[in-house]
């Protein structure tokens, strides 16, 4: 347990945004009344006036921390994604890219199929690249037209897209959550990655009986002509992706095929495929920096004891078996919906739930299963997280509005409970302990 207790005005920021947030939304009736930048920025104020017990910050040392936080290196990598996310789909939205691809995949694709074709082509990028970003960023332009072509809600479809790319991030075995689950507790990719699919194995068929029954007006479908070639960055993003290449690199990869295709083709002249990069790149400036402004509020939650708060609390009334295994559900989940993070839920709350797990005799791989599997769920669902904000600037819509459609993610979250509360999966073997010093396990990911 944390020696730290912490102080709940340390979490008094995160609370100040979701008063603001969803106050405003109720209030009004409409979530988008309150932009999320305006809202985090308020919050940010706030933490900035704020001190630790029994210290007493200078404003500008306080800045530093923020500046620092939002500087931290996978903020960074996220705002380059988010980027070349929208340089991405604004270069092969120009030369026909994305118009080719929904057209294809509309007229091999019988009607009912179609959103479960989405989910799952998202299921097997996410599981090949490990990582939920990629999948949102390669799939998003695809369903945003689909939705266009058929006269379903973006939002559905963008949801979906958010659903598959959660599922490879959860279980792949390159993703940085799953590496960092059987780290932390000590257990074998291949053990955690049994007991976790057992888990979710549910939620995908559920989720793909869902999308199949969900009535589409075929009345509306307007299926036009596609290009062979036009789709080339779309086979090129998808390829390389399935070998495993960086997210960025992949990203690269599909700006690059798209503006030699476009090129090509007369689609746009150089100075136009400039302008049409910075366009997409302007799309995604405002998402860009939410990433750093949550990075910045975190950092100073974390200095004055928020994390520690909700890491002492969650534990403090734990009695038996059952309750910890809930509570190092709770754990994760609490985290990652202050941190908008998973893989760093997973660190933070990982060695606790280590001990969690010794004291009350419960089978690492089934910790470590659980702690991917809420910290996944959370992050598919909340409105600020990295994957419904890059989903939300593709589809140019509220992230609030894709939430109700994060099917998958609801469900995760469902039948990870059950699991809990029957006891299920249980495997009679134990797992032994694969890596002898965890902290310094946990060191080497971070």
């Amino acid at each position: 347990m944390s020696k730290n207790k912490g102080r709940l005005i340390g979490l008094t920021p995160l609370i100040l945004f979701l008063v603001l947030f969803v106050g405003t939304g109720l209030i009004t009736g409409d979530f988008d009344n309150m932009p999320l930048l305006v809202a985090f920025f308020i919050s940010a104020g706030y933490a900035l006036l704020l001190n630790k017990e029994g210290e007493k910050l200078s404003i500008t040392k306080k800045i530093d921390m923020f500046m620092k936080g939002g500087g931290e290196p996978t903020i960074v990598l996220l705002v380059v994604i988010f980027l070349l996310a929208g340089a991405f789909y604004s270069v092969n939205d120009a030369m026909g890219a994305v118009e080719s691809t929904v057209n294809f995949g509309l007229t091999i694709l019988p009607t009912n199929f179609i959103l479960p074709g989405i989910f799952a082509i998202g299921c097997i990028i996410s599981f090949a690249m490990g990582t939920s970003m990629g999948t949102v960023t390669a799939l998003a332009p695809i369903a945003v037209g689909v939705a266009d072509q058929t006269g379903i809600s973006i939002a559905l479809a963008l949801g979906v897209v958010v659903g598959g790319a959660m599922f490879g991030d959860n279980l792949s075995f390159v993703s940085d959550t799953t590496i960092a689950a059987t780290r932390t507790q000590g257990v074998e990719l291949r053990d955690k990655f049994k007991m976790n699919f057992l888990i979710v194995l549910p939620a995908v068929i559920v989720t793909l009986i869902i999308l199949m029954f969900i009535p589409i007006n075929t009345a509306a479908i307007d299926v036009g002509t596609y290009s062979l070639v036009n789709i080339l960055p779309y086979i090129g993003v998808i390829i390389s992706a399935l070998i495993g290449l960086n997210v960025m690199v992949v990203l690269v990869i599909g700006i690059g095929i798209g503006s030699i295709v476009g090129l090509i083709g007369g689609s746009f002249t150089v100075i136009e495929l400039l302008g049409f990069i910075q366009r997409g790149m302007g799309w995604m400036q405002n998402l860009a920096i939410i990433a750093m402004i949550i990075g910045g509020i975190v950092e100073l939650m974390k200095h004055y004891g928020g994390i520690d708060y909700l890491l002492n609390k969650v534990t403090a009334n734990i009695k038996s078996k059952k309750g910890g295994e809930f509570g190092i559900a709770m754990l994760v989940s609490l985290i990652d919906i202050a941190t908008a993070n998973n893989t760093i839920s997973i660190i933070t709350a990982g060695p606790l739930a280590k001990d969690i797990s010794k004291e009350y005799d419960i089978d690492p791989r089934r910790t470590a299963s659980l702690l991917d599997i809420f910290s996944a769920s959370f992050q598919g669902f909340i409105p600020y997280g990295g994957q419904l904000l890059v989903a939300a600037g593709i589809g140019a819509i509220s992230p609030v509005k894709i939430m109700p459609f994060t099917i998958y993610p609801i469900l995760l979250f469902v039948f990870g409970s059950l699991a809990i509360i029957l006891g299920i999966p249980n495997f009679k073997n134990k797992a032994e302990d694969s890596f002898a010093e965890t902290d310094e396990n946990i060191e080497n990911i971070k």
